[in-house]
């Protein structure tokens, strides 16, 4: 039997912001957190269901690399596709004006995993490092 990620969380802006501070917090700015790096910093969060759910896997397909998040999930059995995950991850980041990232407070989120390259296939190569300088601007 497969096993499949939960769906992905409401608030998906809300939830990347939560794990990405946890991240630069407890590891510093990095380009990738390693998986275990990203789960431990999603049972850490405001998010973290103790009834079970854990969202992980959507952080990992934000905060981790392609090879490890496939790396990840064969070594767990879990069925999630990097791809697809990520695309409705920044959908939903897509979403949210920049007037709403300007109202979170000390917002320091190091943004060069906006790595749009595995999801249009090389045509935007580079525009993660663009948002990440719009980030680090603010």
């Amino acid at each position: 039997m497969e096993l499949k990620c939960p769906p992905a969380p409401l608030n998906k802006k809300e939830y990347i912001t939560d794990i990405g501070k946890i991240l630069i917090k407890e590891h510093g700015k990095k380009k990738y957190y390693k998986p275990e790096e990203v789960k431990k910093a999603s049972k850490k969060s405001k998010h973290y269901d103790a009834s079970g759910i854990d969202w992980h896997c959507w952080a990992m397909c934000t905060f981790s690399s392609h090879s490890d998040f496939d790396n990840y999930h064969e070594l767990t059995g879990e069925v999630c596709d990097y791809v697809e995950m990520k695309t409705e991850m920044l959908s939903g980041l897509a979403t949210s004006t920049s007037a709403d990232w300007l109202t979170i407070p000390d917002l320091d989120i190091d943004a060069s995993w906006l790595d749009f390259g595995d999801i249009f296939g090389g045509i935007l190569e580079g525009i993660g490092e663009f948002i990440g300088g719009i980030f680090d601007g603010l």
